[in-house]
């Protein structure tokens, strides 16, 4: 099992930035790949970004891309998404998930095994 705690949402005003955190229980978490999301009121869950289990890869979804950023310090259990640029229609709850390491090839939700709670962005215009 995978205990995962986002961190770091919050109000912000458009155009502003924040950093999401999200840590991990398992020792061997570096093994995941892991993956942010992102759910809006009424709405699907959506891929917001991956990065493999060694971080030589990333992937975004068309909405994010330019202005946001996934990283992760296995050294600490911890991934991020740094945000930039945010619009009003990125407030969501926003979700890290870990997964199999090919898990960050996909969009789907289903390819990732363990979820956060999910931490609250609100981007005011």
């Amino acid at each position: 099992q995978v205990q995962l705690v986002e961190s770091g949402g919050g109000v912000v005003q458009a155009g502003g930035s924040l950093r999401l955190s999200c840590a991990a229980s398992q020792r061997t978490f570096s093994w995941y790949a892991m993956g942010w999301f992102r759910q809006a009121p009424g709405k699907e869950r959506e891929f917001v970004a991956a990065i493999t289990w060694s971080a030589d890869r990333t992937y975004y979804g068309d909405s994010v891309k330019g202005r946001f950023a996934i990283s992760r310090d296995n050294a600490k259990n911890t991934v991020y998404l740094q945000m930039n640029s945010l619009k009003p229609e990125d407030t969501a709850v926003y979700y890290c998930a870990a997964g199999p390491p090919q898990s960050y090839k996909t969009t789907l939700p289903e390819s990732y095994d363990y979820w956060g709670q999910g931490t609250q962005v609100t981007v005011s215009s």
